[in-house]
């Protein structure tokens, strides 16, 4: 495998702490809107069509954790419930989920779940280390919107034991320029560490990172933590707070320092690293030093000025526990110095359902992410009482597919059969079903369905079209005896009229279904 290292001086990006961030909070449960900090909260109502708004009767908590949205357990293992948010396309977002267990299941601990961005699987959520020390969760990870909606479910799998939930939902759009290694076109980044090192007061975030990243204290096994005075860093690769070059891991002498970093073992993968320095300019003269990690070279002879630097790799193999090691060059008048980091696993994109077949699937949202237009927006009315996991993608991750569809294998994915048999629903049967041309299965059967049946032709792999005990009326299409798949049509128990085409009575192999049921259906002529 191939390293990228890069050394990155500064006035790269300009730093402006002008604006707030753009992008979404989302209040998960809450019933309005408000105020956080001088920055919008919104209620989750419009992003969401299932679950339970709860509220959590615990003095002094922060206001975002004083409600949760749950999510039922019982018979949705493999089922996912998601949030779907408008988005810039193309945008660069970084995507934090927070939560807040508060007893609402009633069980002693919290719930163990799965999380989802669009089609990817993003990381398994576990709280509960934290929760026993009182203290919330968050996840965060960065993912480019390749539509005008981005989706944030969380899964049922089979290691959890009571309702999902989720205290908050944010979605911050990056500048173009942050991590802009990374091909985000196949891998989003999942962060595991963000560190200002030597820092020992309350996380650093926006106001002070323009982008509310949130940068943890590390002080844990320091060797030494220094003030660091008189940096003049005025821009920066992935643009860093000057707060976290306030404060720096370093030595008094010219002697290496090693320490443990990140704090956690890590598991067998690929990860993005990013390790800031900055030279106080009081020393006259750079810093200069080799950085190793477990032992391996991560960059030689790096040299540290006022301006900063940044040395970043897009991939670099780590597992387990991680030691950075920082050793002046011979002939050194000074330690070195280490001011932030992070850590991202490189999160392999899970791919995507086609676009026109999640178009219809789920009848607002297609798996590039096009938010539809007023069309598409009529066409998810044409189904009510639909499953509650249909949201998100429809066919990814596969472990957690749409209830009743069934998807393609290899790198084309698409929805080859849809099984809403004895659903409850009711509606019409939308034209739009003609454009999945992938379907070679249509069971809609024992359910409430009004309406024409539409012109099915273009599904040329079509076998087996159950449509019977509905309440569908008008005439049966004579084009579809076009279709040479076609084994199966079941139309029983509708409300057809006119004559059966001739086209289908005559048609070889063709198990057709008209009796009992559609009284005023006539046969073809003869």
């Amino acid at each position: 495998m191939s390293f990228l290292y890069l050394l990155v001086f500064s006035s790269l990006l300009p730093l402006s702490l002008s604006q707030a961030p753009r992008g979404s909070l989302i209040d998960c449960g809450a019933t309005g809107h408000s105020v956080i900090d001088g920055r919008d909260w919104l209620p989750d109502t419009g992003f969401i069509e299932s679950g339970t708004s709860k509220t959590l009767n615990i003095s002094g908590i922060v206001p975002i954790l004083s409600t949760v949205r749950s999510f039922p357990l019982q018979g949705n293992v493999h089922r996912k419930f998601c949030y779907v948010v408008p988005v810039f396309r193309t945008g660069k977002y970084l995507v934090r989920t927070t939560y807040y267990y508060g007893g609402i299941n009633g069980n002693n601990m919290p719930p163990v779940f799965d999380q989802i961005v669009d089609g990817t699987l993003w990381s398994v959520v576990n709280t509960t280390e934290d929760y026993v020390r009182g203290m919330s969760s968050y996840y965060e990870g960065v993912f480019v919107a390749g539509g005008k909606t981005m989706s944030v479910c969380l899964g049922v799998n089979t290691y959890t034991d009571s309702d999902p939930f989720i205290s908050a939902l944010e979605f911050v759009l990056l500048d173009d320029g942050l991590y802009n290694s990374t091909d985000f076109s196949k891998s989003g980044l999942r962060l595991v560490a963000r560190h200002s090192f030597g820092h020992d007061g309350p996380i650093i975030r926006y106001p002070d990172d323009q982008f509310d990243r949130f940068w943890e204290p590390f002080t844990e096994d320091n060797p030494t933590k220094a003030s660091v005075k008189n940096v003049s860093v005025s821009g920066f690769w992935n643009i860093p707070p000057l707060e976290i070059f306030q404060t720096a891991v370093t030595s008094d002498r010219p002697e290496p320092i090693e320490f443990q970093w990140p704090p956690a073992p890590l598991p067998n993968s690929t990860y993005y690293i990013a390790l800031y320095f900055a030279n106080n300019r009081d020393t006259g003269v750079p810093r200069v030093f080799n950085l190793r990690i477990n032992d391996v070279i991560y960059y030689h002879d790096l040299t540290v000025i006022p301006a900063g630097v940044a040395v970043f790799a897009n991939e670099w193999p780590l597992g387990g526990l991680t030691k950075l090691t920082l050793t002046p060059i011979p002939g050194s008048s000074f330690g070195p110095l280490i001011n932030g980091g992070e850590v991202f696993e490189v999160l392999p994109l899970g791919g995507r359902t086609l676009t026109r077949d999640a178009k219809f699937a789920f009848l607002c949202l297609d798996l590039n992410f096009l938010l539809l237009a007023i069309a598409m927006e009529n066409l998810k009315n044409s189904f009510q009482n639909l499953p509650l996991d249909w949201n998100g993608d429809p066919c990814l991750p596969r472990q957690y597919s749409w209830t009743g569809v069934t998807c393609s294998n290899g790198s084309r994915i698409r929805v080859i059969a849809l099984n809403l048999t004895n659903m409850g629903l009711t509606g019409s049967l939308s034209p739009r079903i003609a454009r999945m041309s992938a379907l070679t299965d249509i069971w809609l059967g024992n359910n409430n369905l009004t309406g024409s049946l539409p012109d099915l032709s273009p599904l040329k792999r079509l076998e087996t079209l159950h449509l019977e005990d509905n309440h569908l009326s008008g005439e049966i299409p004579s084009s579809l005896g076009s279709i040479d798949s076609l084994r199966e049509l079941f139309l029983q128990g509708n409300n057809m009229t006119g004559q059966v085409p001739s086209s289908l009575v005559n048609k070889p192999g063709l198990n057709l279904r008209i009796n009992p049921g559609n009284p005023l259906l006539s046969p073809p002529q003869s």
